[in-house]
């Protein structure tokens, strides 16, 4: 922070007003004490309240996830119904076989190969989502599809078991030997059921897509929370990394605990009376 040719006694004093001649446990305690009235410390690298930097960090992240989430999750539970209704036919196997693809690719893989296609050949949108001009939706494309690809897959797999499974149901099988249109069977008696599941798996992509994207934002320059996540990290920026650590803790134990009261709510054989 200093300096190569700072002094020694720079040094001690520089520590000193920053806290660091006191025991950890009192310096934590102090920071906690500060984090429940928003003051997060004074971040080493900027210079300025963490706070000031956190914030439009963590809602640039907020923007990319929401419109991850908005198009993976009906997309992979869509396939998923689609493949698990007729377990074994060719679409369940197209399906399967490009979940299998996109959930097997690494993130970094991906971004490389995307942004070759669509930004070197094609030339459809831009190499970089740094957003230095202003929020152009353009510039979210690139990371929301590696996010989507790779996230898709694993939801659309889960939602795929849980649906052959629920197919194999005897008041399923009881409902289409009655007669009752195949379309109503699956919306009235198998979706609901079929969603107990993969719900526990949805909820919990909050929480990847929180501080799991640190690759993504860090190769198409994403100024999120994962790329300040690493930022932190390699500038020893204490107080911005304590901050970055207090809220992915806070997302998720928040979607843990949403995904157990979730999945209680939707399967009534787990309720606690």
């Amino acid at each position: 922070v200093l300096g190569p040719y700072s002094t020694d006694e720079q040094r001690v004093l520089w520590l000193e007003a920053n806290g660091y001649n006191r025991p950890v446990w009192e310096r934590y305690l102090a920071w906690l004490g500060g984090m429940v009235t928003g003051d997060f410390g004074q971040s080493l690298k900027y210079r300025v309240p963490v706070s000031d930097v956190l914030w439009p960090r963590l809602a640039n992240t907020g923007i990319l996830a929401a419109t991850v989430f908005a198009v993976m999750v009906p997309l992979s539970i869509l396939a998923g119904v689609l493949a698990g209704m007729k377990e074994g036919g060719a679409l369940d196997r197209v399906i399967s076989l490009f979940s299998i693809i996109t959930t097997s690719v690494p993130e970094f893989a991906s971004s490389v190969l995307l942004a070759f296609v669509f930004v070197l050949l094609l030339g459809w949108f831009p190499a970089t989502s740094t957003m230095s001009n202003g929020f152009d939706p353009l510039q979210l494309v690139m990371p929301a599809m590696v996010l989507i690809l790779f996230g898709f897959g694993y939801v659309a797999r889960m939602m795929r078991a849980s649906m052959a499974e629920v197919m194999q149901s005897n008041y399923v099988r009881t409902a289409i030997l009655k007669g009752m249109p195949f379309r109503r069977v699956i919306l009235q008696h198998a979706l609901r059921n079929a969603l107990i599941a993969p719900f526990t798996v949805i909820v919990l992509q909050i929480n990847w897509l929180l501080s799991g994207v640190i690759v993504v934002e860090f190769f198409f320059a994403y100024r999120g929370f994962g790329a300040l996540l690493l930022e932190a990290s390699l500038t020893q920026d204490i107080f911005m990394l304590q901050a970055c650590a207090m809220i992915s803790v806070i997302v998720a134990v928040g979607t843990q605990t949403i995904a157990d009261v979730g999945y209680g709510m939707l399967n009534p054989r787990v309720r606690f009376i």
